[in-house]
């Protein structure tokens, strides 16, 4: 059947390829000249199964004053009258719990270990390179407090069979040999061996190039307006280069899926959090890193991207406004400058910014919604790269009317009342 899908970040395409490759008739629409030019474009890097995980937990409405009250917080709320987004924390403070840290958590790894597997079967059948290194993550921590409190999630991490480690400061060096500089920052950390790092942006447009060779077709510089909708079922979308008409359709738009859908009765509970990146040329490899490693203290995670280094991080809820902040960069430059300040050309930074969907418990959502012929793969907040290709294929099963290899359940909109919300 002929498929139309919305939006081409690492989500759309993903879902895209997986269409095609089941043999649909398969259209992607995207405001965009080029895929993953959005959120997709210069996120952090990361395929962390081991490190995906609800930013609502115990604890967090005490950490996120804290933050805000310090200079260089990942956290950043702009006063603004907006009913959704005060929605949007109401309902992140309700899962502020351990019960519904657990059950969204192991929603999210058992997404985010498929989507590594899946990301795995495609680099062996395709040869698809992309900056890719497969040598795990690692959280550091800067005092012994911030070691302690990791108990908490190493403990889930057995209970689901995550590979981890728990290290001293000399193992942390020993992963990531950059750290000897600034050794007395280092307290401990928590290895990840399963992550991986790879670019997001070359792998997107590289899986686009193999999904247009299977016969998608890709209509960029087209933005959507909206859906014409007949007696339960998506008739046609209206675009600004016209009418496209499919037998199904998916919105795989991220921030921007509820303004599609929410006219249509569909409230996802997404909404944007915007982040940030500083990127910068390796000029000294004994002073970069030779993976990912989460900060856990500024919550920014340095990536090694091919012959780069990219801090990204930070959470600032803004509504829609896609303004580049220069306080919001410098503080990312100032973590990579103060933990790795010999690897890169730090006269030579690149700034970016983009919105992340994000679902108050965590997402993503996948699946059918109450529009007979409309799916969603939206949602999944800072784990889009980490869950795409696993996304991707889950909706493309679904459609194909196959059994998907992990269970939906927890994972569509169902989970969510439709009465009223985002």
């Amino acid at each position: 059947m002929k498929v139309v899908v919305l939006g081409s970040g690492v989500i759309g395409v993903s879902t895209a390829y997986y269409l095609a490759k089941a043999g649909h008739e398969v259209v992607v629409i995207d405001r965009q000249p080029e895929a993953a030019m959005e959120t997709s474009f210069a996120n952090a890097g990361e395929v962390s199964p081991g490190y995906s995980a609800p930013w609502a937990g115990p604890g967090m409405p005490v950490k996120a004053v804290k933050w805000m009250l310090h200079k260089h917080s990942p956290l950043v709320i702009r006063p603004r009258i907006d009913i959704y987004m005060f929605r949007w924390l109401y309902r992140m403070l309700k899962n502020c719990n351990l019960s519904s840290y657990r059950e969204n958590k192991a929603r999210m790894l058992r997404v985010a270990t498929y989507s590594r597997d899946c990301l795995e079967d495609l680099r062996r059948d395709t040869g698809i390179a992309y900056d890719e290194r497969c040598r795990g993550t690692l959280q550091m921590f800067r005092d012994q407090k911030g070691l302690d409190d990791a108990a908490k999630d190493v403990e889930i991490l057995k209970e689901f069979g995550i590979d981890h480690a728990v290290l001293d400061r000399a193992g942390c060096i020993g992963r990531e040999p950059a750290l000897k500089h600034v050794a007395e920052k280092v307290a401990g950390g928590l290895l990840l061996p399963g992550d991986e790092t790879g670019d997001c942006f070359l792998f997107t447009q590289r899986l686009a190039e193999l999904a247009t060779g299977l016969g998608v077709t890709f209509k960029h510089e087209t933005t959507v307006k909206r859906l014409v909708v007949e007696a339960g079922r998506v008739k046609h979308v209206e675009t600004s280069g016209g009418l496209e008409t499919g037998e199904a359709y998916v919105a795989a738009l991220g921030s921007y899926t509820p303004l599609l859908v929410r006219p249509h009765g569909i409230r996802t509970q997404v909404y944007p959090v915007k982040g940030y990146s500083v990127t910068v040329p390796i000029v000294d490899e004994d002073g970069a890193p030779v993976s990912t490693m989460m900060d856990e203290k500024s919550k920014v995670a340095i990536t090694r991207l091919g012959d780069r280094i990219r801090a990204a991080g930070t959470a600032e809820l803004t509504g829609y406004n896609m303004r580049l902040s220069h306080g919001r960069c410098a503080m990312l430059f100032h973590i990579v400058q103060d933990l790795f300040p010999k690897g890169g050309d730090l006269t030579e930074v690149k700034f970016w910014t983009g919105l992340r969907p994000m679902i108050p418990d965590g997402g993503p959502l996948i699946g059918p919604t109450r529009l007979a012929n409309l799916y969603l793969n939206t949602g999944h907040g800072t784990l889009g790269w980490t869950m795409g290709p696993g996304s991707g294929k889950l909706l493309a099963d679904l459609l194909s009317g196959r059994e998907t290899d992990i269970p939906l359940d927890g994972l569509t909109i169902d989970r969510f009342p439709q009465g009223q919300g985002i």
